[in-house]
Formats: C-alpha cells, structure tokens, sequence
C-alpha cells in the first residue's frame, strides 16, 4: 500500500484476492485494478464527480472482508423465491447455495461468477465496460471481488419471469466490506428481466459492479432496489453497453443506507438503441444519496428518457448529477432529462444537476429540474373534499413516488419497494393497501 493510500484509507487490503482456480486473464485483471487503486485511491470531494460526497466517514472503520461462508442471514423479508425464475443470495459478497434457487431452462444461464470464468462469453464481457482504469471504486471492486452473478441469455430467447439477486450485508459484530459483482449478458433478440436487492444489518461497507451487455435488437429489464441499514455504506455502479435497436430500461430506487452512492453509465453503442432511465430516492433523518448518471450516445439514431424523483425529509441531503453526452457522429439523438425534488422539511438539501453536453447540431435535447414542497392548492383542493390535512399530504408524496414505482413491470418487486417505502417515512404516508 502506497503511504498515499495509507494517509487516505483504513480498509484492511486492496491487494487482489486471487485464488488458483481463477483463469490468468481474471488474475490479470486484479492485478491492473489493484495497481490503479493504489495510484487513484479513495475519490475526494476535489474531484468534480464527487464534489457533493465525500467518502471520509469510510476511512474511520476498519472494515474488513468477510472469510466465512456461514453466519447470520436474515434475508429481511426481501426473498423472492418461489416467485422468480431464479434466485441467487450472496451474503457479504460470497454465494450461499444453501439459500437460493437455479432456473432449468435451456436458454437461460444463472450462477454464481465464480463457476462462470471459464465461459466464452465470460472473458470476452468481463470488466470491458466498467472503468477501473480511471473509476477508483470500480478499481477496488475489480481487485477485491469475491463473488456475483452471471447471467447469460441465449440468442433469441424470451425469458419468462424474472431472475432476482439478493444481496445481504453486515450480521456480524466487526464492520464487513463486499465487493460483489455481476455480469449480465443478453443475446440478440432477447428479452429478460433482472432485479437485484440490496438489504442489511448493521454498519458494514458494500461496493457493487453490474455490467449489463444488451445485444442487437435485446431487450432487457434491469431493477436496483438499494434497502440497506441505516448504518451502511453503499457505493454501486451499473455500467450498460447498448448494440443495435436494443432497449433498455434501467430503474434505481435508493431508500436505505447512511451514506450511498448510485452510478448508472449507459453507452449507446448501436444505431437505434432506446434507454429509459429512472430513479427514486426517498430519505430521512441525516441520510446522504449521491445518484450520479452519464448517457452517452455514441451512434445516431438512438433515444434515451431520464427521469429522477427524490422525496427528502429531515435533515437528509440528495443530490442528482446527471450527464448527457451526444457524440459528433450521433445524429438524430432525441433525449430528454428530468430531475423533480419533493422537500418535506426545511432542512432538507438537494443538490441538482442536470448536464447536456451537445457535439452535434442534428439532435432533440432537453434537461430540467424542479425542487419544492408539496402544492398549497393540491392540499386545498383534497381539504374541501372532507380528507384531512395530513392523510392529503400522504396521498400527495404517495402519488409523488408511484409516478417510478408504478412503472416497474414486475409485482412481487413492485410490494417490496412500496412496503420499504411505508416503513421508510411512518407518519407521512398511509396504509400501503390505500395508496402505493
């Protein structure tokens, strides 16, 4: 460890943790993260992405990785199995086989990363598009990973149902760091649908990378669901790679957690992909949500929708940092991008963002954001319908976050981010059964 990382960071070991059973190209690989983790260290706050969210509350624990594969593992009520065509439990960063269940179809490969390096696909996907060349927290996640998901489609398949990945953080009396990562690839003309939830006890420190590779003509579903304790850290990255005429719809929701940081990077690759990007985070009390995007189209003819909600209460701060880019070849891009903040208290802070950076005149380009509190005339207008003043303020920030909720296609998810969403803010919004 350089003295620089040392002055910088408490985190037990950035060194890769190569097994024998890895292939050399996979040994290689950590080894050049782990070489520019120690150049570019933890990110500050000089650093224009990260000038609203400094990782210095990380560098006063000790976190260390978890080398047990049994423990505490409560799942939080957030299992779906039974309900998904497969599911995969990773319990601080590692596989527990014990707690999931595999798809039998032909066309649809699940399982554990770990298993999958010997896979074409595999070497041929992975760490291509996440940079860890210049992203240090990728750099750490790609020299310290422990396990993750693969899945790979088949060309050609419809995939009915969904895969769901389960994340379980902290259960232990010592601070744990993971390092999961997941690499989803999905043939031509596919179609499937991925959700992955992140849940916990305790103060621990979680550090995600998914790759999501949507080939020509795929479409592809991707959930993140972030419900992690109060005393976590949670830091992810979802980097997307679009060929030709593929769709991909990629929804955050943020809810838990004492510090996160959500990144979403999505390269539209192939002439007439279409990106629909949305995100909901809803905190309280001194909670901090850094939601960081980039859109890039590369190729003409491509469409891409953003839309960000966030609901902050008490003294938590948000922040939208949102990035289009429209490349010189990228004629015919038609992009939109929407931020829209509800504030409940006065000290609540949001700080938003949104960026276009335009290198062709041939495109449709919008950006916008709107922070303020609930409508004085909304209010009035339920008030004289006989609803009382705080079961009309629920219904206002209900239909506020139903606006992404309802979106999401999948109904078992859909229960689980409205019941987060109940317990998240008591006192605010109504019975779930009357309104999300």
């Amino acid at each position: 460890m350089t003295a620089t990382a040392e002055r910088d960071i408490r985190l037990s070991s950035v060194l890769p943790l190569s097994s024998v059973s890895e292939p050399e190209f996979v040994r290689r690989i950590r080894e050049q993260a782990a070489d520019r983790y120690q150049t570019l260290g933890l990110p500050t706050t000089k650093l224009e992405e990260w000038k609203y969210t400094s990782l210095a509350p990380l560098t006063r624990i000790d976190f260390r990785l978890d080398g047990r594969t049994r423990g505490r593992r409560d799942t939080h009520g957030s299992s779906l199995c039974g309900r998904a065509l497969a599911e995969l439990v990773f319990v601080n960063g590692r596989f527990a086989p014990d707690m999931c269940t595999n798809s039998e179809h032909s066309s649809v490969r699940v399982m554990p990363i770990a298993e999958a390096m010997e896979r074409e696909n595999f070497e041929r996907h992975f760490a291509r598009y996440a940079d860890y060349a210049e992203h240090s927290m990728t750099a750490l996640n790609t020299a310290l990973m422990q396990d993750g998901a693969y899945v790979e489609i088949a060309p050609g398949t419809p995939v009915p149902g969904f895969i769901h990945l389960l994340f379980i953080g902290g259960g232990h009396d010592e601070p744990i760091m993971a390092h999961p990562r997941n690499l989803i690839v999905v043939g031509r003309n596919s179609q499937v649908t991925v959700a992955e939830t992140f849940v916990g006890s305790g103060t621990y420190f979680t550090n995600a990378v998914t790759e999501i590779v949507a080939g020509d003509g795929a479409v592809v579903d991707h959930y993140k669901f972030e419900c992690e304790s109060t005393d976590a850290f949670h830091v992810g990255t979802v980097q997307i790679h679009q060929e030709r005429s593929s769709t991909v719809t990629a929804r955050s929701i943020a809810i838990g957690g004492a510090l996160v940081r959500n990144e979403v990077n999505a390269a539209l690759a192939g002439e007439g992909a279409g990106l629909t990007l949305d995100g909901l985070f809803v905190v309280s009390g001194s909670q901090h949500v850094d939601n960081h995007t980039l859109i890039d189209h590369v190729k003409p003819h491509c469409d891409s929708l953003e839309l960000y909600k966030g609901i902050l209460d008490q003294s938590s701060r948000g922040i939208f940092d949102g990035t289009i880019i429209v490349r010189p070849n990228a004629q015919k891009t038609n992009s939109r991008q929407v931020n829209r903040n509800l504030l409940l208290s006065e000290s609540a802070i949001i700080d938003s963002k949104p960026t276009l950076e335009i290198l062709n005149d041939d495109v449709k380009c919008s950006h916008g954001s709107t922070i303020g509190q609930l409508d004085e005339e909304a209010l009035f207008y339920l008030r004289a319908r006989g609803i009382g003043e705080a079961q009309a303020r629920s219904l206002l920030i209900s239909a506020f976050a139903s606006e992404i909720v309802d979106r999401m296609k999948i109904e078992p998810v859909r229960e689980q981010i409205r019941r987060a969403i109940f317990r998240q803010m008591p006192g605010r919004l109504p019975d779930r059964r009357e309104t999300l």
